[in-house]
């Protein structure tokens, strides 16, 4: 995730300067070893930095010097290291080499010891990326063939459906060998939204071709006459869910760049492969779907409209009174920024809990401070030392002397604090790595080292790096979902030439949005900001086609008939459809939370699943009604409306 923060944060500046001035980083992991004396402690210690990719292993004997008896040391001190018995270690591993390192690491301290850390989540989460994608996959692929050969009435049709989008799935992926490097995160989720998003285009166009075939004799005639009918719906489609997905390659934390700019890439393809490839398929073994029809298998969904539209005006007074409190409340939800805590079932998430159990919560933070002043850094460290939170600094000035100058001593003893240009301070805390108090306390100790040294000080760490992550995502939340209504207003606009019906179908979806992320609050549960982030740009890019499948079907009948009469119409025979499309997308939301060890995709697919089933209850409830109740506005509002008019 840090590589994906933009090079004007600080902590990428940070991060920067550190490599440049400094051999070690800062620690990123920590071991817990059970019952050992303070010589064995010190053995595991040499062991662990003898690892390939382990460096700045730091331990007790960094903070103190353990020649003396421990019994005599600051007693805090020491049980931030060697409690009870058990000894904390903390140490930095190589980036790029994650996996390999935490193997070599649990190889050498075996089950009864523990590991945790940023380094060992993001090893857990690339060892999982892809295999849980294939289980999310093996999972989902029988669940849209069950829904898809309920809604058809030819056995081989489903297999039309997923082999065009599943040639355009595995052409994105292979595509993304352009881009040099994708997220784990875009890994995970990207194939299984391309499926879910734009099945519907290959659904619109065998159900056309389905229809013309009943009334032409040549096929190749019915499928010129099925495309140019389902163009415009597919093409209307397509551009809802391409321009939301456009709007996430505007923010600054690009992690939404990564996945944006796969999607439009995927949501491309698959139009391509709808348009182009699945034609030909669909030409060259038209007979195969002659040869394995079926009768319908669900039953055909009569006076649905006549039910719904009894219960227009409650719906419309239920959606009212909670859209409000529902706006509201998504904007105070409390947000989770990095990767989440890993469950407890895992090996990495019973670690933590030991550690914790053992020797509390560990943080590190780096402080680099101008090298040179050495009283004004013992007063720094000093005002450091007294802050709530700050378990023990380690800087030169506490732990060789302030009375020695540096350059009287061996490099191997000052290296660790002093480089050329900076000295470093490191702090260790009890917080969380995020959160209100985490994040006050960063800004405390920044405080601090602002009053001694100006702008000339750089402060890093995980905690830190999360810190400004919170700070850049923020804004990009504004811009995200201003882009994304604004660029799906114009397509709407576009495709009904009308003022009043965007508005209608935005207010539909945004209020579904607003409900699904108001939940996190209402339920007092944490949400991960960059699932909120991704889920409010797709779930209105992805859902708005429901309404738009709706809207235009109305429009086109209510030309002929009253209002009434033509959206009862419209939702007997457009629910099902609407209804097909929302289980796929809900089904897939649903499977990739259940199915993902990492907290982001997760909460991506807990949102997205329960996301689609209230943009289908939106739609089938509340636009109905806002299509009466608005009737005159909307003819007015319309260009060459055309609205049938009773004599």
């Amino acid at each position: 995730m840090v590589d994906y923060l933009p090079e004007d944060a600080q902590s990428t500046q940070a991060m920067e300067v550190m490599d440049q001035e400094f051999d070690g980083s800062v620690p990123n992991t920590r071991v817990m070893i059970h019952d050992v004396t303070i010589q064995e402690a010190l053995d595991y210690k040499d062991q662990l930095a003898s690892i390939d990719g382990v460096s700045d292993v730091t331990w007790l004997d960094d903070a103190i010097d353990i020649k003396t008896p421990i019994e005599m040391a600051d007693q805090d001190t020491v049980e931030s290291y060697y409690k009870d018995n058990n000894a904390l270690f903390s140490f930095s591993i190589r980036e790029g080499d994650e996996v390999e390192v935490t193997d070599a690491i649990y190889d050498l301290i075996g089950e009864e010891n523990a590991m945790a850390g940023e380094a060992l989540n993001t090893a857990t989460q690339q060892k999982m990326a892809l295999t849980e994608t294939m289980y999310a996959a093996a999972l989902l692929i029988p669940i849209i063939i069950i829904i898809l050969v309920l809604s058809t009435s030819s056995w081989i049709e489903p297999v039309f459906f997923l082999t065009a989008i599943g040639v355009s799935v595995l052409i994105n992926l292979g595509t993304n060998i352009f881009l040099g490097e994708i997220s784990f995160v875009t890994q995970s989720v990207a194939p299984i939204l391309q499926l879910a998003v734009s099945l519907d285009y290959a659904i619109f166009l065998l159900h056309s071709f389905s229809d013309y075939r009943q009334k032409v004799a040549d096929p190749k005639e019915a499928m010129q006459l099925a495309m140019k009918r389902s163009l415009p719906a597919i093409a209307a489609s397509a551009s809802t869910t391409f321009f939301g997905f456009i709007a996430l390659t505007f923010m600054n934390f690009e992690i939404g760049s990564d996945l944006g700019l796969n999607l439009v890439k995927g949501i491309l393809l698959s139009f391509i492969s709808v348009m182009v490839f699945l034609p030909a398929l669909t030409l060259m073994f038209y007979k195969w779907i002659d040869k394995t029809h079926h009768k319908p298998l669900l039953p055909s969904l009569k006076n649905i409209g006549n039910g719904v539209m009894k219960l227009k005006i409650p719906s419309l007074i239920l959606v009212l009174l909670l859209l409000v409190p529902a706006f509201l409340a998504q904007g105070q939800t409390d947000f989770i920024y990095g990767i989440g805590e890993q469950p407890e079932s895992t090996r990495a998430g019973s670690d933590v809990v030991k550690i914790e159990e053992e020797f509390g919560k560990n943080t590190s933070m780096v402080l680099l401070v101008p090298k040179g002043d050495i009283a004004k850094e013992e007063e720094l460290v000093k005002d450091l030392e007294t802050k709530e939170h700050v378990k023990n600094v380690l800087s030169y000035v506490n732990t060789v002397s302030p009375a020695i100058p540096p350059e009287y001593l061996d490099e191997s003893a000052t290296e660790q604090f002093y480089s050329e240009n900076y000295s470093r301070i490191i702090l260790e805390t009890n917080t969380d790595t995020e959160g209100d108090t985490a994040f006050g306390l960063i800004e405390d100790v920044q405080h601090t080292a602002e009053s001694y040294y100006g702008d000339d000080f750089y402060s890093l760490g995980e905690s830190v790096t999360l810190y400004d992550m919170k700070n850049v995502v923020q804004k990009d939340n504004t811009i995200v979902n201003l882009l994304t209504v604004i660029t799906i207003a114009v397509v709407l606009l576009v495709t009904f030439k009308s003022i009043s019906i965007p508005v209608i179908l935005l207010l539909t979806i945004e209020s579904a949005v607003w409900i699904n992320l108001s939940v996190p609050y209402f339920t007092n549960s944490s949400l991960v900001f960059i699932g909120y982030l991704i889920v409010s740009t797709v779930q209105l890019a992805a859902t708005v086609d429901y309404g738009i499948l709706l809207t235009e079907d109305y429009k086109e009948k209510r030309k002929e008939m009253p209002a009434l009469k033509a959206i009862k119409k419209s939702i007997d025979e457009k629910i099902f459809s609407i209804a097909v499309s929302a289980s796929i997308l809900s089904s897939v939301g649903f499977i990739l939370s259940m199915t993902s060890s990492n907290p982001i995709v997760s909460s991506i697919g807990l949102l997205l699943g329960r996301g689609a089933l209230l943009a289908f209850i939106m739609v089938v409830l509340f636009l109905p009604a806002m299509l009466v109740v608005f009737d005159k506005l909307i003819e007015k509002t319309t260009w060459k409306a055309n609205y049938y008019k009773e004599k």
